[in-house]
């Protein structure tokens, strides 16, 4: 059995525009590292949190890398305690799935103290212990694609249904993050609890086409499809100059623009890596130009998820 297990976990894209709670890719570019260490004492104790946010909570029941292992043991019955190291590479609050990804990552190193023995279905049970703990609610879309990798859909959560979407190898993903923090909570009280039917209907049939394109290739259908009428029209506003960063992408290339989860980032999918290039560099202007600093990252659509870096 080891004495110390390092995982890493990568940021996330949720909901994709069309998918609210089901739908999310992983980055290649970005991620949380956790380091867990056997002690002799019961129990979980978080005894760093470093990196890009270190104003976390501390307590094993509030942190969101740590309430998935607190459950872990008592269920296995563990002789032996964790101590935990928290190296944040997600900014707090910037809706790129900071919370799943230290979920995630915790998880999948305690796994290895019980020689692996979890599904990744049990993976993502604990794990979305964790991140329930960040949004006061339960759902797979940041969570899932930074276990599986990928662009996943969750079908279901009771039981767990994970369906891995092909993307084209050549189409990609930029990411552009304000320096600006919203809270997942704050941005959920937005959504209206009624929409009209025919929203719902077209949203619907958008969602139909996207998953459709991502199978079939076809791009102009994915061009088409990739807009959100249900939940973006409530969040924009959240975000400064959302309206002209999302017309900057979408005038230089992009296939599609929206709000990055629960935001402030907002993302882009593009059709090459030269395309996406000119979009980074057009959205960054248009936050510019809206007195808002950025930072910005181009990633593959078709990336791993959390993975074991270290074990002695």
């Amino acid at each position: 059995m080891p004495q110390k297990v390092t995982a890493f976990a990568p940021a996330t894209v949720g909901n994709v525009a069309v998918g609210f709670d089901i739908l999310g890719f992983a980055l290649d570019t970005i991620g949380d590292t956790v380091t867990l260490h056997r002690t002799e004492q019961r129990g979980v104790e978080i005894s760093d949190i470093r990196g890009v946010v270190t104003d976390l909570p501390r307590g094993a029941d509030e942190n969101t890398a740590t309430v998935g292992l607190v459950q872990f043991l008592a269920d296995f019955g563990l002789p032996f305690g964790l101590r935990v190291e928290i190296d944040k590479g997600i900014p707090l609050g910037s809706g790129m799935g900071g919370s799943a990804a230290s979920a995630v990552a915790a998880i999948v190193a305690a796994n290895a103290f019980v020689g692996g023995k979890l599904l990744r279905t049990e993976i993502l049970s604990y794990a979305l212990l964790g991140e329930s703990v960040a949004s006061g609610d339960v759902h797979g879309d940041n969570v899932t694609p930074s276990l599986y990798g990928g662009l996943t859909l969750t079908r279901s959560l009771e039981p767990i249904d994970v369906v891995q979407i092909p993307v084209p190898d050549e189409i990609c993903c930029v990411l552009v993050h304000p320096e600006h923090r919203i809270d997942t909570r704050n941005a959920r009280q937005v959504i209206p609890k009624d929409l009209p039917l025919s929203t719902f209907v077209q949203q619907s049939a958008n969602l139909a086409g996207f998953l459709s394109g991502c199978f079939m290739g076809d791009t102009e259908l994915i061009r088409n499809s990739l807009q959100d009428l249900l939940i973006e029209p409530h969040r924009a506003p959240l975000i400064p100059g959302f309206s002209q960063v999302r017309q900057a992408a979408l005038s230089n290339g992009a296939l599609g623009c929206s709000i990055s989860g629960a935001g402030p980032s907002v993302f882009a999918w593009v059709k090459n890596q030269a395309d996406a290039e000119a979009v980074r560099d057009a959205m960054r202007a248009a936050f510019a130009g809206a007195s808002v600093e950025s930072s910005a990252w181009i990633s593959s659509l078709n990336c791993p998820g959390a993975s074991i870096v270290e074990e002695g």
